[in-house]
């Protein structure tokens, strides 16, 4: 692409120079080719890279023991919008390749599999139902969510969704109440507490919300950081010195297992600010503007911090790792 740009640009110059206009069109299109060639250079390669991915996807599922025809179906159903749409897709000009082509690399593999006609485990299948419509509630909606809903009739994924949209769509005692019925269906499941702390934070009902996160994080095999920042929340909320400082022991667990959540280092930053600690508040501001990509409010809220700590301990270092970064190709 370099050799076929210069080539051009030389032909353009020849071109001028000698007010030959084929020459000078020749060179642009030379140039104009070149740039054409790179750009469908890389697109191929990023289309190779998702089709290596869709066969390691199906090497995954063999070794977990689970079938590849979700993902047949899944492809199936992009191609039948792809159908409906009308749309006229030059195949060289896009980075994933059609749906029909990776329906067409993974059929014989997903066919041979020793678990094509295996059903999942009901467990893995109501996780994966309620996961889909709390997607759906959030992204697409109370309509979204209903959809789904009455595709799975009276079942506990059911349930939650209609726990979940009368939470989002301000139904905050009818939540409440679907949400008890959950965990009483499910005493041990760490996302209805979860939701049930959700719902008492917007009742501004902190302390009870701070009970149920922190049977949520007990409760949480995983130990997701999201519930340790939330109960930290719920403890900011309730205001107390002595609360504050469990919110910020809360909040830095949960960041230390999800490092770049960047909302988590605001809500670290205000209570470090209430409990008066400074420094720390500085720190904790510039690692949620770093998070976010902001690097240039980072980089000045780290160099604050940095003068309101001793040269050499750990914040001190961190806000050096910040004011030191460039992003890829850039100076710092």
């Amino acid at each position: 692409a370099i050799i076929a740009t210069l080539l051009g640009a030389g032909a353009i110059v020849a071109g001028a120079t000698s007010k030959t206009r084929g020459l000078a069109g020749a060179g642009m299109g030379v140039a104009a080719g070149g740039g054409e060639m790179a750009q469908r250079s890389i697109l191929a390669y990023q289309r190779t890279e998702e089709m290596t991915a869709d066969r390691s996807a199906i090497t995954y599922l063999n070794a977990t023991g689970q079938s590849g025809l979700g993902m047949l179906k899944t492809f199936g159903r992009f191609q039948s919008a792809l159908s409906l749409s009308g749309a006229q897709v030059d195949p060289y000009r896009i980075s994933h390749p059609l749906p029909r082509e990776r329906i067409a690399n993974l059929e014989v593999l997903v066919k041979k599999s020793p678990y094509v006609d295996k059903v999942d485990p009901p467990a893995l299948q109501q996780r994966h139902d309620m996961m889909r419509i709390k997607i759906a509630a959030y992204m697409g909606g109370q309509a979204a969510a209903s959809r789904l809903m009455r595709k799975m009739p009276g079942s506990l994924a059911s349930q939650y969704g209609a726990a979940q949209t009368s939470y989002l769509f301000g139904d905050l005692a009818g939540a409440l109440a679907k949400t008890n019925a959950l965990i009483k269906a499910q005493p041990k499941n760490p996302y209805f507490q979860e939701l049930r702390g959700d719902i008492l934070m917007k009742a501004n009902r902190p302390k009870a919300a701070a009970e149920a996160y922190a049977k949520a994080v007990s409760l949480d095999p995983a130990r997701s950081g999201l519930l340790s920042v939330s109960y930290g929340q719920a403890l900011m909320a309730i205001g107390t010195p002595d609360s504050l400082e469990k919110a910020v022991v809360q909040i830095n667990k949960g960041l230390g297992r999800d490092r770049e959540n960047a909302v988590g280092y605001r809500h670290l930053a205000q209570a470090y600010g209430e409990l008066g600690n400074i420094p720390a508040a500085d720190l904790a501001t510039a690692e949620g503007h770093f998070y976010s990509g902001a690097y240039k409010d980072a980089k000045i809220f780290a160099m604050r911090a940095q003068m309101k700590m001793k040269r050499g301990e750990p914040g001190w270092i961190r806000a050096q790792d910040i004011i030191n970064y460039a992003p890829s190709g850039k100076k710092k």
